[in-house]
């Protein structure tokens, strides 16, 4: 399995390629597509994924510096 996981400044962490999700008790979660965004403000209302909350309530976190070159 390959996957890419990036942290985007303020915001998710974005997850692209072949990755599986699970809950804390090891239940498969269906991401229901092969790039997902994954809250990482604690926010969201469909968490583990984002929705956006992390605007609204000005979340501040790094995010991949590479992407800044």
């Amino acid at each position: 399995m390959t996957s890419i996981i990036t942290p985007y400044e303020d915001g998710p962490l974005i997850v692209r390629g072949d990755f599986e999700l699970r809950t804390a008790d090891g239940e498969p979660i269906d991401p229901s597509r092969g790039t997902v965004a994954l809250c990482r403000c604690g926010k969201s209302a469909i968490k583990p994924f984002c929705d956006g909350t992390h605007k609204t309530i000005q979340f501040k976190a790094p995010g991949d510096d590479s992407r800044r070159r």
